[in-house]
């Protein structure tokens, strides 16, 4: 009888130990991540006003909010705006990276670039498109990657998938729609 008592003793406490140390919480801290796909509609003139876009919030911003940090870059035509210093009141920054977007896992701490003046802006029109001047179509040039550190101080990955004009209202397309692909790293962290 005392062995058996002994038995289920040991079995139990042996039971609950690895029931126990099952349930512990990890000391991995998963990131909250957004991923998603989203088309930013561009007017086709170099005049109208810029489309803001919001990695928060996934959504095109209100040009009556351009002096907020509620964007984080601005785009017109192929002119790309980042919300910081003569942008905006933001604290956006842009590093472009030749990459694979998957491979991208983190944001560097340094090295950001930024809209200093109307005519230095961060991201060089012409560094992340080819033009052909038959068919007068801009293609993303492949293995461009955009890292943003956003203008509320958190981190995006983004690649342009592909721009494709709207339908034509005579000679000219009224919209450009640049399709995107992007991460928004929603806490602190710097990993994608």
């Amino acid at each position: 009888m005392k062995k058996s008592f002994l038995a289920l003793m040991t079995a139990t406490v042996l039971t609950g130990i690895i029931l126990f140390s099952s349930c512990q919480k990890s000391n991995t801290i998963v990131a909250p991540l957004k991923a998603d796909t989203s088309v930013v509609a561009v007017n086709f003139s170099t005049t109208s006003p810029y489309a803001f876009f919001s990695f928060k919030n996934n959504t095109i911003v209100a040009n009556s909010d351009s002096a907020s940090t509620k964007w984080d870059f601005g785009l017109r035509l192929t002119t790309f705006l980042v919300n910081s210093n003569t942008s905006g009141p933001g604290n956006a920054g842009v590093i472009m990276e030749d990459g694979i977007f998957d491979n991208i896992t983190s944001a560097p701490s340094t090295g950001y670039a930024y809209d200093t003046a109307s005519n230095k802006l961060a991201i060089e029109d012409g560094s992340w498109y080819t033009y052909n001047i038959n068919t007068h179509a801009f293609a993303p040039i492949p293995g461009k990657v955009f890292i943003f550190r956003t203008a509320d101080g958190h981190y995006a990955k983004m690649e342009i998938l592909e721009v494709t004009y709207e339908p034509f209202v005579g000679p000219v397309p009224i919209k450009i729609d640049y399709k995107i692909r992007f991460i928004y790293q929603c806490n602190n962290s710097a990993n994608f």
